[in-house]
């Protein structure tokens, strides 16, 4: 309680250490009698996009519907039928600072419709939401009122700085919208499918039934996350169904070796978004190569593009050029290289090695006070007694998610597609919501059947297990729902947007994929998804790479390579940035599977993140740059990790158990 009031303290001391200027400003919506009513925000942001809705009836045509700033810039404009009425709407307004205010709606002939104002407050305040929310939940090891403070202080500024419209905003503009959103719901509705399944599998004695199968096999901690790290490989398709697949069915094994909660959850969360971001058939790749097929046609069309050049950019193959952009994406494949080496090695340092050690000398699979993500492995989720213990109650159901996630993927993306395609054209068309959907539903039905047929279960108690493990997942739900709300600040208040802005600049090319990781790393980390940006920054950052001298020639040499660092630097600075942010929803989903307190899996992996992010940049971004060939950088960055790990690290062991490993 005391540091929740502490955190409460925190936030309202810096609200009220916004400038004077910005609170004296007042916002109004001014409409005459004789002009039109318009309706738009309380507040906006310099850089950060904004609607406004005017109800008007046009009597002058000519010229349509034009919004004009102070200054006399055109920020919008609709071509309109004379005598046309109606609600008129115009999306992603943006202004450069308050001199753009009052902005005037006017018609044909210079005929005034209306006029709008309000409060402009400095682009720095977005960056305030997440960096409090992030601080908040290290320092005081306490998640959901952290995020619940951010999402709150963004309301706040968003409201006009009233805290009493500001509480109300946070729950109906920003917590309800994100609940009701599509893609979030069938993302809560598939982690509590899934819950539900393993909680009928752990009833029926599935769960213990895995264990008792790999015992001959995983007889050793290394052995036990070297199957974690393999079964995170293999399950490829999809970032949020291989998180929660490997974190669920692998804990009951690393637990029986005594491996940490904090080592599982970095192993099944460094080998989720990497894979899937890397292999060419799973739900990131077509969104990727999409967003490629923006930046290269946004490159072509451009002013001061050569007519030479521009041709080459249109009849570029975005599908190539990311199979091309592959050995640049340096964060991912040394992450991946990484958890292996880790793996391998048994050596640890920082948080990570105290982790470990605790549990290796059965101090705890997680640390005291921890607050677990799920409930998963507790007592409310023993074996019904008498249960058989057989290991395919529990791989039926866990196969079942996969192949009908797949074929789900498959169907839907070639009915979508309409016409015969490759693989990733097939995947780019689905909804990996809808499979997803499809797949644990089918999952909880065969894990039912499988318990009831066999007489495990009656089929009240199998409703009790499912719904048993659907309660386990409540805390990991509360957290998504606020780390979702918190991204919805971050949007409205234009915290991407801004961040882009700071981190432009004049700059030598060589230098432009190392700038760009950084900044989607920033973005990531201060707005909790590593799709945000990529939808930002691949349509920006591929036309500045061609006008900087980027060539989509693959024989240029070096320019042809700056094109293809900085559009893997933006896919491996999203994935690094998410890696490294509590506000994550991997992050999170992570902590939820592996039944491990979240702020204790972010601070254990922040520091692995942050030496992978600083090697893949320097050996990688930039020395590629330079014409260092790519094969040698990934091999002199997965060396000196080795070094750092082999040298620098520690052992993991500090029992019979692990020293008789390590001998051997």
């Amino acid at each position: 309680m005391i540091r929740q009031s502490i955190a409460a303290a925190v936030c309202l001391v810096l609200a009220t250490a916004i400038p004077m200027k910005a609170q004296e400003q007042s916002a109004e919506v001014r409409a005459d009698t004789a002009l039109a009513p318009v309706e738009g925000p309380i507040v906006v942001f310099p850089g950060a996009g904004f609607d406004l809705a005017i109800d008007a009836t046009i009597r002058q045509a000519m010229g349509g519907i034009r919004i004009r700033t102070e200054t006399g810039r055109i920020v919008a404009r609709r071509n309109v039928d004379m005598g046309e009425s109606g609600r008129f709407e115009f999306e992603g307004l943006v202004i450069e600072g308050p001199e753009d205010f009052p902005l005037s709606v006017i018609g044909g002939w210079e005929t005034p419709i209306a006029t709008f104002e309000a409060r402009v407050l400095p682009g720095w305040i977005s960056l305030l939401p997440p960096l409090i929310a992030i601080i908040l939940a290290l320092v005081f090891k306490e998640v959901v009122t952290s995020l619940f403070l951010g999402v709150w202080l963004g309301a706040f500024f968003y409201a006009g700085l009233n805290p009493i419209t500001g509480t109300m905003r946070a729950i109906d503009a920003f917590i309800v919208p994100v609940i009701v959103d599509y893609d979030h719901a069938a993302i809560l509705v598939f982690s509590f499918l899934l819950g539900g399944m393993v909680g009928v599998i752990s009833k029926s004695g599935g769960t213990r039934g895995i264990v008792e199968a790999v015992r001959p096999l995983a007889t050793t901690p290394r052995r036990a996350q070297l199957a974690t790290y393999l079964s995170g490989l293999a399950i490829f398709f999809d970032d949020y169904a291989n998180t929660l697949i490997v974190g669920n069915t692998m804990r009951p094994i690393t637990d029986r070796m005594k491996v940490s909660r904090e080592k599982l959850a970095y192993i099944v969360d460094s080998t989720a978004a990497p894979v899937a971001a890397i292999v060419f058939v799973s739900t990131w790749v077509g969104f990727e190569i999409s967003l490629i097929g923006d930046g290269l046609a946004a490159a072509a069309a451009q002013a001061g593009t050569p007519p030479e050049v521009a041709s080459a950019l249109e009849s570029a193959n975005a599908f190539t050029i990311f199979i091309h952009s592959i050995p640049y994406l340096f964060y991912p494949l040394l992450a991946l290289f990484t958890v292996g080496l880790i793996v391998f090695l048994q050596r640890d340092f920082g948080p990570m090695l105290k982790a470990e050690r605790r549990a290796s000398r059965g101090e705890g699979l997680y640390r005291d006070g921890a607050m677990l993500m799920s409930e998963a492995g507790s007592n409310k989720m023993e074996p019904a007694e008498g249960a058989p213990l057989r290991w395919y109650n529990a791989v039926l159901p866990v196969l079942t998610v996969v192949i009908v996630v797949l074929f789900g993927l498959y169907l839907q993306g070639r009915a979508n597609l309409g016409r015969p395609g490759t693989l990733w054209e097939i995947f780019a068309e689905a909804s990996a919501f809808d499979a997803l959907l499809w797949g644990s539903l089918a999952g909880c039905l065969v894990a039912i059947a499988l318990a009831v047929g066999q007489r495990i279960l009656t089929v009240h108690q199998a409703i009790d297990g499912l719904v048993g493990g659907m309660r386990a997942m409540f805390l990991a739900g509360i957290i998504l729902i606020l780390a979702w709300s918190l991204g919805a600040v971050t949007e409205v208040l234009g915290t991407a947007p801004y961040i882009s802005g700071l981190l432009e600049g004049n700059l030598a090319p060589q230098l432009l994929p190392a700038l760009v990781f950084v900044t989607a790393a920033a973005i990531a980390f201060a707005t909790g998804t590593s799709w945000g940006p990529m939808g930002i920054l691949l349509p920006i950052v591929i036309p500045l790479a061609v006008a900087l001298g980027g060539t989509v020639d693959a024989a240029a040499g070096t320019p042809y390579v700056i094109l293809l660092g900085s559009i893997a630097s933006v896919l491996a600075g999203a994935i690094f940035g998410d890696h490294c942010s509590p506000i994550s929803d991997t992050t999170v989903m992570s902590s939820m599977a592996s039944a491990c307190d979240h702020v204790d899996h972010v601070r254990t992996q922040l520091p692995y993140a942050l030496l992978v992010g600083i090697v893949g940049v320097f050996i990688g971004n930039i020395a590629t740059a330079y014409g260092f060939p790519v094969w040698a950088s990934l091999l002199l960055g997965a060396a000196l990790l080795f070094t750092i790990f082999r040298f620098y690290g520690k052992k993991d062991f500090d029992s019979p158990q692990w020293a008789a490993e390590t001998d051997a």
